[in-house]
């Protein structure tokens, strides 16, 4: 589908957001291990979360919905039921292997299969350290999806280093680690996002400079309440549109502050974004608040390698906010982008170059300058989400507007991305 997007000329009012899709998947999860009812409040309606709730209905977990709020009937200590079909997780790299934790402590056979994106995503991350926990997890296709779970007696404690940054890998060890007795620990270098350390309520400690999580049966999650902040990487999108559109100021509510998300919120503010942000509370331990954004002459800034594994779903949109600001916008040391729903570092390359942009592509990241020049030919979603929205809101910036070719992706993480831009656009 080829979305047609005419420039706007003012961003103005106010925009509440569903819920953070990070949080609510986890919430899921962890409801469902939950003996009794949890309620899940601004649950987004989206493809992936979709994808966790027909999983988990698969392993014998009741979810209703209501409006946006979830009641999930979780079945208590390995109490999954059997699954009659493979998983199907979609999209969802998040539901494929923080689900694979899960599964692999439960007493019977399981496989998660996902869609031609997903098949495509490293799994080898999350079955290595599985395996080390005695668990027996096999891959397919040089490690990739379907992945075959079989049960084991026990799941073993350990103590592992990432090797790479990332919430997912260390979600799914955290998951299962919530299965044996023993404490298992897992040791960052770089900080990822933490939701599963706040809504589990687990120990962390920075020590020497690393920051240490600690899991065991002891942390396994009894029935709760829990409020999904509004989702601050879909904020990110009407947070540049709004300080690019001239004469401009948009509030956005009850958004996640959670710390190790707002990266990209302060490197806007350091290159001259004005920005305020009103802290209004917590939700099992996530703090959200306000947005109030305002149009704003940037400046791009040098980007540290210590920030990108906070920002690395934000990198398509901040990339828009760097080609209309001062100087020239930079990304390295995120080759982690090459690994996403697409090669994210080659689908920012390939669309910025329909507009005349100088893109210089390296293996870990892009450089982009020089001017546009309007082509008339549209963006291509590449069938992911991020980039689909990208190049959305700059087709809004751009003087003769533009198009997105595959523009239904948006589906996957937003799927009323087009009303809540109408509903902010004069």
């Amino acid at each position: 589908m080829i979305q047609t997007f005419s420039k706007i000329n003012r961003v103005s009012g106010t925009l509440t957001l569903p819920g953070d899709k990070s949080i609510a998947h986890r919430a899921l999860l962890i409801s469902s291990l939950a003996d009794g009812k949890s309620v899940i409040s601004n649950l987004p309606n989206s493809d992936d979360l979709n994808s966790t709730i027909k999983c988990l209905e698969s392993l014998g977990i009741k979810v209703e919905k209501k409006s946006d709020a979830a009641f999930v009937y979780g079945k208590g200590f390995k109490g999954y039921y059997p699954p009659n079909k493979s998983l199907n997780a979609g999209n969802s790299g998040t539901t494929a292997r923080l689900l694979a934790g899960i599964l692999s402590a439960q007493n019977f056979e399981s496989i998660i299969e996902g869609d031609k994106s997903l098949s495509s995503r490293p799994m080898k991350r999350i079955i290595e350290p599985l395996m080390l926990m005695g668990c027996n997890i096999k891959g397919e296709n040089d490690e990739k999806l379907p992945l075959q779970i079989y049960p084991v007696e026990k799941i073993s404690a350990i103590k592992y280093n990432l090797p790479v940054p990332s919430a997912q890998i260390k979600s799914s060890i955290l998951l299962a680690g919530l299965h044996s007795e023993d404490e298992s620990s897992v040791i960052e270098v770089k900080q990822s996002r933490n939701h599963t350390e706040n809504l589990l309520g687990l120990k962390v400690v920075n020590d020497d400079d690393k920051i240490i999580s600690t899991v065991s049966k002891k942390n396994y999650p009894v029935p709760n309440e829990y409020f999904i902040p509004g989702d601050i990487s879909t904020a990110m999108f009407f947070v540049v549109l709004a300080l690019l559109t001239q004469n401009s100021e948009l509030n956005i509510k009850n958004i996640s502050l959670n710390p190790t998300r707002t990266i990209a919120l302060n490197l806007l503010m350091k290159m001259g974004g004005n920005i305020e942000v009103d802290l209004k509370g917590e939700s099992n331990n996530e703090p959200y608040g306000d947005l109030i954004v305002k149009s704003s002459k940037l400046s791009n800034v040098k980007i540290d390698t210590e920030s990108i594994p906070l920002i690395i779903d934000e990198i398509p949109i901040l990339s828009v906010a760097g080609i209309f600001s001062e100087g020239f916008f930079e990304i390295k040391s995120a080759s982690e982008l090459r690994v996403k729903e697409s090669d994210r570092i080659k689908s920012l390359a390939t669309n910025f170059s329909i507009i005349g942009l100088d893109v210089e592509e390296f293996s870990d990241g892009f450089r982009i300058s020089g001017g546009i020049k309007y082509s008339g030919k549209p963006f291509q979603s590449f069938g992911d989400h991020r980039v689909a929205m990208t190049f959305a809101i700059l087709s809004l910036l751009l003087e003769k507007g533009g198009k997105v070719d595959g523009f239904e992706s948006v589906r996957i993480s937003n799927p009323d991305f087009i009303t809540q831009v109408a509903s902010i656009s004069n």
